[in-house]
């Protein structure tokens, strides 16, 4: 068991970047939904302004979607390489585990946020559809840290060697 160490941890990492980005995307999608369900309730042509509100905050999930993918190649999990998985060190296994982190906490904490700001942009289509690229702009300057969480963790996967 211990010989496959350093993959387990290389895996916790990408299970961590896949499973924090989409619980952040799901948790803040769902309440954009609620808050948009009742505008559309009261005015359903505003259904397409408030649909590009509620999907921004699911970008975290797909990125950390992303990252799990990126890293799980590198390490031979996908192809089902054994004496890949069992050559990763500890220590290597811990770095990888590491250069998870970024898109696991940024994309999970950014998501949360994005759909508070999503929620705030369909209030802003609610009494001023005409204003709805601005709530779009809101909810989307959020996105900024996520798009660095991810460029982050990129760069440090492939930076492993």
């Amino acid at each position: 068991m211990s010989t496959f160490l350093g993959a387990a941890l290389a895996i916790l990492g990408g299970a961590c970047a896949a499973a924090f980005g989409g619980v952040g995307s799901a948790i803040a999608v769902g309440r954009v939904g609620r808050a948009a369900a009742g505008i559309v309730t009261e005015d359903p042509s505003k259904f397409g302004k408030v649909l590009i509100l509620q999907i921004l905050p699911g970008t975290q999930g797909l990125y950390g979607f992303l990252i799990a993918f990126l890293l799980f190649n590198q390490i031979g999990l996908i192809s089902g390489d054994i004496a890949a998985l069992q050559a990763i060190e500890p220590l290597k296994g811990l770095m990888y585990f590491c250069a998870c982190l970024p898109m696991a906490i940024g994309g999970f904490v950014s998501a949360i946020h994005q759909g508070n700001a999503a929620i705030a942009g369909v209030g802003i289509v609610a009494k001023r559809p005409e204003e709805s690229g601005k709530a779009i702009i809101f909810a989307a300057m959020v996105e900024t840290y996520a798009v660095l969480a991810l460029l982050i963790s990129i760069l440090a996967i492939f930076g492993i060697k």
